[in-house]
Formats: C-alpha cells, sequence, structure tokens
C-alpha cells in the first residue's frame, strides 16, 4: 500500500501562488503604474489582467503551480461595448426624467 501524498495548506498555496506571480511579473506588479490588476483569485488560483492579456495562476494539491495566458475574446470585447453602451443610454434616461420631473 503506497502512501498518498499530503495536500498543501491553503497558506503553502498561498504563498507559493504570490511567488510565482512576483517571479512572472515582477515585485511592483501591484502598482497601479504596471497596469496589473488582479481580477479574482483564492488561496489555490489567481487571475490577474492587463489590456486584452490575462494571466491565470493555479496551485495544485501538491504544489506544484501552472500558469495560463490567454487574450480576451470578441465576445468579451461585445458583452463591455454592451455594457457601456446600456451605461451610456442609462444616463441618458436618467437625464431625461429628471428634466421632466423639473417641469420641463
Amino acid at each position: 500500500m503506497t502512501d498518498a501524498p499530503d495536500p498543501i495548506s491553503p497558506d503553502r498555496a498561498r504563498d507559493l501562488l504570490e511567488a510565482a506571480i512576483r517571479e512572472r511579473l515582477g515585485d511592483g506588479w501591484e502598482d497601479e503604474e504596471s497596469g496589473w490588476a488582479r481580477v479574482t483569485g483564492h488561496d489555490y488560483m489567481a487571475r490577474v489582467s492587463r489590456g486584452r492579456v490575462n494571466l491565470d495562476f493555479y496551485v495544485d494539491l501538491l504544489g506544484n503551480v501552472t500558469v495560463e495566458q490567454t487574450e480576451s475574446n470578441a465576445a468579451a470585447d461585445a458583452g463591455r461595448l454592451l455594457l457601456w453602451i446600456m451605461l451610456g443610454l442609462s444616463i441618458v434616461i436618467a437625464l431625461i426624467i429628471v428634466r421632466i420631473a423639473a417641469g420641463g
């Protein structure tokens, strides 16, 4: 009977994750000037983004770190555009309602 390997703790996974991010992006990656932003994450995963580039960092239960790089696709760009249009229309509608409520 073989012994199953012990999974790493969430604290250890978080340390490995942060080290991998610093190694890939540099120590000052969280500075606003770098352009990188942490989009989501937890102890075993993090997604950072800059412009159209997304980097996904994963730590498995044995402590191995994997990095995947992707670019935003056309569907994501179209979704963002749609949201901006909806925001603009909402502002215009709100202004019209305020103007009507103020008596013309």
